[in-house]
């Protein structure tokens, strides 16, 4: 499939989805949108594909945000609609892939481009990246699940300060507050990723698959419904074929070859 505002590259087991519109500083509209749930139901439904990672052109910018000029004129209701569809598209559809999603932020990761990032299940940054939700400076609040997503990630107080005062922080203060896994230079950012991403691979995809299901309960259920997310899907490893190639490895001595 050919696509118009991101490029999609396919190396082994790992696809490096770019958003490539850098005149916008790789803003988020409804096309893109739409290409990006396109091609990352794609990579999901691929078995070949291990691992995604996301990230924008040039070396600015990550995602500055949604396109402002789509939606400026818009309704309640069609406001309502935006912040639905948009959720339903990407950034909870990318939540609950069973494909780990990698974020790779290099530079600037405003509104609708840090709620991506959040959105993701791991995050790693450059140096020169700056991360915040300016929503409430425009008389709006994130609508692609960041007022939920940022309070997880770090904390309700932290969470209200970088809303409500529209700022913007360095790599370096996301990383001490556990808004990034990682920060390093711009030159190192895709090969981290790919880094972590080839950690990934050599393990089973179908517990990975269980694993993001079980974590992502304790947000979407909560309390005691996260830990019996965790035992029904620990119970239904045992009838793959990957729990059983890879105790039989171990007992073996062996490395596994998981095959998903």
């Amino acid at each position: 499939m050919s696509y118009e505002n991101i490029l999609v590259e396919q190396a082994g087991h790992i696809q490096t989805i770019t958003i490539n519109r850098p005149a916008q500083l790789n803003a988020l509209n409804k096309a893109t949108i739409e290409e990006l749930h396109a091609a990352l139901k794609a990579a999901n439904n691929d078995a070949s594909t291990g691992v995604v990672i996301l990230t924008g052109s040039g070396e600015k910018s990550f995602v500055a945000g949604a396109d402002i000029k789509e939606f400026a004129h818009f309704s309640v209701e069609e406001g309502k609609v935006l912040a639905a569809k948009g959720q339903e598209l990407l950034f909870s559809f990318i939540e609950n892939m069973t494909t780990p999603v990698i974020a790779a932020v290099n530079g600037f990761a405003l509104g609708g481009g840090l709620e991506l990032a959040m959105a993701s299940h791991i995050r790693v940054a450059s140096d020169n990246a700056k991360l915040g939700l300016p929503e409430v400076s425009l008389g709006v609040i994130p609508g692609y699940g960041g007022t939920q997503r940022l309070a997880q990630l770090i904390g309700r107080g932290k969470a209200n300060e970088l809303i409500f005062t529209a700022g913007m922080i360095p790599a370096d203060e996301a990383l001490s507050w556990g808004l990034v896994n990682h920060v390093c230079t711009q030159e190192e950012l895709l090969p981290l990723a790919q880094k972590i991403a080839g950690k990934i691979i050599n393990n089973s995809a179908t517990a990975i698959a269980a694993a993001i299901r079980s974590v992502n309960a304790l947000y979407s259920k909560g309390g005691q419904a996260g830990f019996d997310t965790e035992v029904a899907e620990f119970g239904a490893c045992f009838g793959t074929a990957d729990f059983k190639e890879g105790t039989t490895a171990f007992i073996e001595k062996r490395k596994p070859n998981f095959r998903g």
